[in-house]
């Protein structure tokens, strides 16, 4: 074989490996476009916050009585599969009197959401106290000992719901300007109302107690509630959103206080939060593509799953460009032998 042919042959060789190369991109740009024209969707945007209502229901009725929605509502489960590692926390009886409120509450928010579109199976959640000891130790940047537990005590338990009602509450107010329907935003405006007395609720027992340290750890409550809004703010990637019970005083309330029992922006109002930030943040791995912490295997609805698609197309261009330049190398070692070892010696 000529010189010229063996040339060709690499040629032919490198273009394709261009082509795949350039490939991932092509698909990945197809399939954020394809992510945001669900999010244009009132009833997509209505959905989505079930992941959250559903992670709020099960771990506020396991805390307060033990059990969950497989027992109080079965039907508004929809068949998704009991939640894991959930259980019933040492509450003392002003604690377990109001958890208890708060999880019928959220009973009724799952009943009214799927009253007015369809919904989705409940998603596998993890509630189990390593997951929320590894969000502490994330927060902390550090292994504390004995590792966080839930459910061991009310302030405990009280810091890990610190946790959950705010991220939602801040999904409503980012949703809020995407809605078109009239029916749509007042059920969304009823929903945040009571999200946001939850808030407030769990973080005012908080703030009474912001000086006390929770034992054995010998770190208070306020760093707590520090260290855990910073953590969100660095895994839904964003600027503040997300403000402890003590903050600078050019943060506090129009800049005159350091006490911070609700958590708002410079003229006071809510934080609102993209369903890419909060899945970023409920799956404990700042990815909204790649599924882990409270959803173990995703969170439900098409917004959600469209993310986890977009992530599994990624990571199938990503296995078949490995492949393509296996072969690529291949070709080009075996045109070399060819040529220069085959074709000088014959």
């Amino acid at each position: 074989m000529s010189m010229s042919s063996h040339m060709g042959s690499m040629a032919s060789s490198i273009v394709a490996f261009v082509l795949v190369l350039l490939l991932p991109k092509y698909l990945a740009n197809n399939n954020n476009i394809g992510s945001t024209s669900v999010l244009n969707s009132d009833v997509d945007l209505l959905e989505f916050p079930l992941n959250l209502e559903f992670l709020e229901t099960e771990f506020f009725l396991y805390g307060a009585l033990g059990y969950g929605l497989d027992r109080v509502a079965p039907h508004l489960t929809k068949g998704g599969p009991p939640p894991v590692g959930a259980t019933k926390a040492n509450l003392d009886n002003i604690t377990a009197d109001i958890i208890t409120q708060f999880g019928f509450q959220e009973v009724g928010h799952l009943r009214a959401i799927q009253h007015t579109v369809k919904g989705f199976p409940r998603p596998l959640l993890n509630l189990s106290s390593s997951v929320f000891a590894g969000v502490i130790k994330d927060a902390f940047g550090r292994e504390i000992t004995p590792p966080f537990d839930p459910y061991r005590n009310s302030l405990n338990f009280l810091i890990a719901s610190y946790l959950v009602p705010y991220v939602g509450l801040t999904g409503y107010v980012g949703t809020n300007p995407n809605l078109n329907k009239p029916t749509s935003r007042s059920l969304l405006a009823g929903l945040l109302g009571v999200e946001s007395g939850q808030d407030a609720v769990i973080r005012a027992l908080l703030y009474e107690r912001k000086e006390m340290t929770v034992e054995p750890y010998n770190i208070t409550v306020a760093e707590f509630t520090e260290r855990i809004s910073e953590l969100r703010n660095r895994l839904g990637r964003t600027d503040v959103t997300d403000e402890g019970l003590v903050v600078p005083i050019d943060l506090g309330a129009e800049g005159k206080v350091s006490g911070n029992v609700l958590s708002a922006n410079q003229d006071s109002l809510s934080y609102g939060r993209t369903p890419a930030e909060i899945l970023r943040i409920v799956y404990g791995n700042g990815n909204e593509g790649v599924a882990g912490g409270f959803f173990p295997k995703g969170a439900n609805g098409r917004i959600a799953r469209s993310y986890l698609v977009s992530r599994t197309a990624v990571q199938m261009n990503e296995a078949i460009l490995r492949r393509s330049f296996l072969l690529f190398l291949f070709a080009s070692l075996y045109n070399f032998w060819k040529y220069f070892l085959v074709g000088f010696a014959a």
